[in-house]
């Protein structure tokens, strides 16, 4: 009954409800034949049934041609008076149900209003143009004119109905994608995270056991006493390297939601053990710190350690250079964290060595990396320090020294420090160790 679409297959269902519909209005178009001018009753005269018949069979075509329909049937109304018939409500019934579809079919509803208005007021307007007129014409005009009127009214209503559920199950509908959206995004997100972390513990502490292995393969048979040394080195390593990744991959292999992790995550707080691992690696460090040192929110201090992790990891498997120096800024909003390597090296390896002095650590261990890293495409690490950065709200670049070497640099935002007038620049500590060559780029 309120199917305002083109001309297409209604379903079956559909034209039960319009044979109902159409056979109720006969019934009563017919029944409002019977009444007489005199309030008597009489059986239904030819013209009670042409016009039952003519106003009925528009009916059917009421949603596919609204206005048609309510025109027709409204000029049908206006012929019942001329035709000898008493103008009630049941005798246009047909108008008042054509009134109310096209109430829910007109485009606005200004052109609604005034369909309904010209249909009721011609109704009216039937009933003292042909006769004379008293006082019960009066009364059964103000009804006749209601009929449509409350029809337009209703239908009206159905509409804004309709229309304010199809708005509530379009937002449902857009909520709902968004929520999708948003769980595809944050899976995609943690994916990255997981990606970026598993990278950077695996890269260090690889990186680490393959330059330590480099220095006992070379040192097996001139140096046996550092070869042990370097071994178990290495054991503790590899050791720190599966009790770190058993601890992650069990993070992600638990369903809820867990405590607390046992031990806190990893900050500036142990850069001097992290310097130490890359000093038994052959790798030798300096670190500069200018300012007041001020404590860092957790994101950012993992981050800040990453990164430095990830610098140096790069530096010892892909630079060809002799040192490498970390220093940390501390101003009033922020940390600026360096790190560089002299650029002292080559890509190629060296010639084979022989005798103690070719076989110490640094010298014996670069040639491999070396060698190995000219066969490796860059990788993800300078990618994922630089999500590490902008995750926390900094920034970092990376690059070639004009003087030589790689230097990558971040900053890192600070909290609001309690007393800024005491932040001054000053050095702190400067530390010193060994270095194993690489060129400086990226892990893979």
């Amino acid at each position: 009954m309120t199917n305002t679409g083109g001309g297409g297959p209604r379903p079956r269902t559909s034209w039960w409800r319009e044979g109902a519909i159409t056979t109720l209005a006969f019934a009563l178009c017919l029944l409002g034949g019977v009444l007489q001018v005199d309030d008597t009753l009489s059986p239904p005269s030819v013209s009670a049934y042409v016009i039952a018949v003519v106003s009925c069979a528009v009916l059917p075509v009421r949603h596919r041609a609204p206005l048609a329909a309510l025109a027709a049937t409204t000029a049908v109304g206006v012929l019942v008076p001329p035709l000898g018939l008493l103008l009630t409500p049941l005798i246009v019934t047909p108008a008042v149900i054509t009134t109310y579809s096209y109430s829910l079919a007109a485009r606005t509803e200004r052109r609604a209003a005034s369909a309904v208005v010209l249909t009721s007021a011609a109704l009216a307007a039937a009933i003292p143009a042909f006769g004379d007129f008293s006082w019960k014409d009066a009364s059964r005009m103000g009804v006749v004119a209601a009929f449509p009127l409350v029809a337009g009214v209703l239908g009206h209503s159905v509409r804004n109905r309709r229309a304010y559920l199809e708005a509530v199950e379009g937002r449902a509908r857009r909520a709902e994608q968004n929520r999708d959206s948003e769980a595809r995004r944050r899976v995609a997100e943690e994916r990255v995270r997981i990606a970026r972390e598993l990278h950077d513990l695996v890269a260090h502490q690889i990186t680490l056991a393959n330059a330590q292995a480099t220095v006992a393969a070379h040192l097996f048979d001139t140096r046996p006493e550092q070869t042990r040394t370097s071994l178990k080195e290495l054991v503790e390593t590899t050791s720190h390297a599966l009790d770190e990744l058993r601890a992650t991959v069990g993070l992600l292999r638990q369903s809820g939601d867990t405590a607390a992790p046992a031990e806190p995550a990893p900050g500036l707080s142990r850069l001097p053990t992290l310097l130490e691992s890359f000093r038994r690696a052959g790798l030798e460090v300096s670190v500069h710190q200018e300012g007041t040192v001020r404590p860092l929110p957790p994101g950012v201090d993992l981050t800040a350690y990453r990164i430095v992790q990830e610098a140096l990891t790069n530096v010892t498997k892909h630079a060809g250079a002799g040192s490498a120096r970390v220093r940390l800024v501390w101003t009033g909003d922020r940390v600026t964290i360096t790190v560089a390597d002299d650029g002292g090296g080559t890509r190629t390896a060296p010639t084979a060595s022989t005798g103690p002095t070719a076989s110490s650590g640094p010298t014996a261990s670069s040639g491999p990396t070396a060698s190995a890293a000219a066969d490796r495409s860059p990788g993800y690490g300078l990618i994922g320090m630089r999500e590490r950065a902008t995750a926390v709200g900094g920034h970092l670049s990376a690059g070639r020294r004009p003087e030589g070497g790689f230097l990558v640099s971040t900053q890192l935002p600070l909290p609001p420090a309690q007393d800024p007038t005491r932040d001054r620049d000053r050095a702190t500590t400067t530390e010193e160790g060994q270095m194993t060559d690489g060129e400086a780029g990226d892990t893979p």
